[in-house]
């Protein structure tokens, strides 16, 4: 059974942008991915939201940082699995599968990271993100002592926990507005 066909369940302008900026950012988007993310096509129904979004986005995910592209769609993937956000298991699993170049790595972030056999550093990294995610207000100087005891720097820290906030986020309009991942994504990397 397909998915079911709508972007989001509001009523908001869906179209392609008339701004320049953002048609050049969605030309990108097809150039390099092959289509432009729903997300994107949300987000863009108001151009400086999409405009602040996107910047996040790039600054988060693709910027510099002493984690990996990978760990971070890692993050991602567990943020979005501990929300149950379909959208951003979906898009950001095929992430994974293409990052990690094993498609059964995406498949394990999504229905249970722990059971996936990794490294000391990601899994701390991991257990973090869940733990920000579902009781932030546990958190404390163990679980950054943690981190910390597996090479992540204080700079590291604070980025992994920019991702965990960024995916809480996105997550929560992603479920309120029953936002649904392009269908490219389901089959990409498998």
């Amino acid at each position: 059974m397909p998915q079911p066909k709508h972007l989001t369940r509001l009523d908001l302008p869906a179209g392609e942008p008339t701004e320049e900026d953002l048609k050049k950012y969605w030309a990108k988007c097809v150039e390099k991915l092959g289509m432009v993310p729903n997300v994107i096509r949300a987000v863009s129904s108001n151009p400086k939201k999409a405009r602040t979004f996107i910047a996040m986005y790039n600054e988060l995910m693709l910027g510099e940082s002493g984690l990996s592209k990978l760990e971070r769609e890692m993050i991602a993937v567990v943020v979005s699995s501990a929300n149950r956000c379909y959208y951003c298991l979906v898009a950001h699993g095929a992430a994974v599968r293409a990052l990690s170049k094993d498609p059964q790595l995406g498949e394990m972030m999504a229905m249970n990271y722990r059971v996936a056999e990794l490294p000391a550093r990601q899994r701390v990294l991991l257990d973090f993100a869940w733990k920000l995610t579902l009781t932030p207000f546990d958190i404390g100087e163990p679980d950054r002592a943690a981190l910390r005891k597996e090479g992540l720097s204080e700079a590291d820290i604070y980025d992994a926990a920019d991702v965990v906030g960024f995916f809480n986020m996105s997550n929560r309009m992603a479920h309120a507005t029953e936002m649904m991942p392009n269908p490219e994504y389901h089959i990409q990397n498998r």
